[in-house]
């Protein structure tokens, strides 16, 4: 396993100096299946035509969530693992080259949707998102620690239907104050919208610090 492990972040520092040289922030977005990740990206394409996005997508199977990423407006890469829970640096790696990315602003990985096997790989991102939607309870914080304790910033998605699943706001927090203190969480709809001024500040931001050339290995809101 550490010899896994080396090798990946061998990979992962390697794609990360490849973006930076390209003045491009990667984000790593990991979640549970049906979090609402593609919808995100969907809604953040569109509602920021200024910003330059590229995804790569992450599936077991089909290349359905590229597709939808393509439709809302940016090039988009699937990578299908065929079984695997994650991805790995490697795989990303290898595809840089299918971006042009001197255009881009963003390259944002979308992990396959696990809370589990994607914690332990860093795919050479500048930040790692968590989401969490309210549909999967309130407990998932302390159940699924690594997905938290490693991020930068934790996105409560679906917050449009918060108080018809009974979500409590209070036992997440004091959860992530416990696995992950100070970090940045943001309860978000992309139905009402609610929160995404938010988001796409901490965008923006990330976007004034690799101006500024300031833009840090792993960035924490």
């Amino acid at each position: 396993m550490k010899a896994v492990g080396a090798d990946n972040l061998k990979h992962a520092d390697a794609a990360r100096k490849i973006l930076g040289e390209n003045q491009v922030v990667g984000i790593n977005l990991i979640s549970s299946p049906g979090a609402g990740k593609t919808t995100l990206l969907e809604r953040t394409i569109k509602d920021n035509p200024d910003l330059k996005f590229g995804v790569i997508e992450g599936d077991v199977f089909t290349d359905r969530d590229a597709s939808r990423i393509v439709s809302a407006g940016a090039p988009a890469v699937q990578l299908n693992t065929e079984g695997s829970c994650h991805l790995t640096a490697h795989m990303i790696e290898a595809v840089l080259n299918k971006f042009n990315l001197k255009e881009l602003d963003f390259l944002i990985v979308e992990n396959i949707g696990n809370l589990i096997c994607p914690s332990g790989y860093d795919l050479g991102e500048n930040l790692r998102v968590t989401l969490l939607s309210t549909p999967e309870g309130s407990d998932k914080v302390r159940k699924y620690p690594a997905a938290f304790d490693s991020a930068g910033l934790v996105l409560i998605t679906k917050n449009d239907i918060a108080d018809v699943v009974g979500f409590d706001f209070a036992i997440v927090a004091d959860d992530l104050a416990a696995v992950n203190p100070d970090v940045k969480s943001i309860r978000v709809s992309t139905v009402s919208g609610e929160g995404l001024d938010k988001w796409y500040e901490c965008l923006r931001k990330l976007v004034d610090l690799r101006d500024s050339g300031e833009i840090p290995k792993a960035f924490k809101f």
